[in-house]
């Protein structure tokens, strides 16, 4: 297993987590094992928004005995109140569904402490107002909640947040059918979806990746909207490129699922080239680096897309992008204009032309 740091919090969090949307479906006995196997496997962060409240026995039983080692998120906003899952903007609602939470899951803290799905401005003003908000920095003050996290399908609400709440942690829903405008959480331009990976990475904020199958449609090529089916390394690999990418978390509720994620860590580059969807791109993502790196092998040693990357977030005001761009073996200064990487890029980026820009 790799892991990625998140510069605000300092927690190294394994590139490959479990969302918990559909656990409960497996039963106690599978469900432990392969909650067992994930964290065998070096996983060591899960998101605790369940599709039913029957889920957080299960994770208390498997995982109880290791629990300083993981990494939880909960949702102040997921009501689980009446044993199903619900959405809820009512204070009391939301802190009686917390107690309840960390008593299954015999945990006395909470890692990541979220503000849940604020998907239209509204939610957030009425989240401010019925002082959710306060009650997890006041949970916060006393060691309750470690750190704040923000879920949310919406650019401009995230962008909002952002501004106006100290967050640590990230869930959005990454996907290339999302970021090119496909899917029923399509929110946002390409751009603006760029923005919010950009924004994140300058700040240090991390993300955490929610439906990074589009709900199992990009794995299924008559429900794709490509009308192509991509793997699920290929996936995986898409979200782990993004900028302020640090976990992606795909749901699982069998052994033998979670041994398919753990996979991800065994294959070969060419299992993990997602470059076909360069093909499906609109409009307005051509010409855009998606730092992919189909460009490779660079004839003098250029990594491509790390230098489109560290430019691009420099760009968007990262002082260590900038440092770290400054560090490579190899950079734009190097090009020598072969046009080798203007061939090979699935996404119509004139590369050596963008080389003599970040030169400059």
């Amino acid at each position: 297993m790799n892991y990625r740091i998140n510069r605000k919090t300092g927690d190294r969090i394994s590139e490959i987590g479990i969302g918990s949307a559909y656990l409960y479906d497996a039963g106690m006995d599978e469900a432990v094992r392969a909650l067992r196997r994930a964290a065998e496997g070096g996983i060591n962060y899960f998101d605790l928004a369940a599709g039913d409240g029957s889920a957080f026995p299960i994770w208390g039983e498997a995982l109880h005995d290791i629990r300083k080692s993981l990494f939880y998120q909960i949702h102040f906003g997921a009501d689980y109140t009446s044993g199903t899952y619900g959405w809820s903007l009512d204070l009391d609602s939301i802190k009686r569904s917390v107690e309840k939470q960390l008593a299954e899951l015999r945990t006395d803290y909470i890692d990541y402490g979220f503000i849940h799905c604020q998907d239209e401005a509204a939610d957030w003003e009425i989240y401010l107002k019925n002082g959710i908000y306060d009650y997890i920095l006041s949970l916060k003050k006393v060691g309750v909640v470690r750190h704040v996290g923000l879920s949310s399908h919406t650019p401009a609400v995230i962008m909002r947040i952002l501004g106006e709440a100290d967050v640590d942690m990230l869930m959005f829903s990454v996907n290339p059918a999302y970021d090119y405008g496909q899917g029923e959480y399509a929110n946002g331009t390409v751009d603006e979806r760029a923005a919010v990976y950009r924004r994140c990475e300058s700040e240090g904020i991390g993300i955490s990746v929610m439906k990074p199958f589009s709900g199992g449609q990009l794995l299924d090529e008559k429900q794709s909207p490509f009308g192509r089916a991509l793997t699920i390394h290929q996936c995986i690999r898409y979200c782990l490129d993004k900028p302020g990418v640090l976990t992606v978390l795909p749901g699982a509720k069998s052994v033998e699922e979670v041994e398919a994620l753990l996979s991800y860590c065994d294959q070969p580059e060419e299992a993990l080239d997602y470059s076909m969807i360069g093909t499906f791109a609109p409009p307005d993502a051509g010409g855009k680096c998606v730092y992919c790196n189909h460009c490779k092998p660079c004839p003098v040693g250029i990594d491509v897309g790390l230098v489109n990357k560290y430019y691009d977030l420099a760009r968007a005001g990262d002082a260590l992008a900038a440092e770290h761009y400054r560090t490579l073996g190899k950079n734009a200064s190097d090009c020598v204009g072969c046009g080798h990487c203007d061939s090979r890029c699935p996404f119509s980026v004139k590369q050596s032309a963008r080389m003599e820009e970040i030169r400059d």
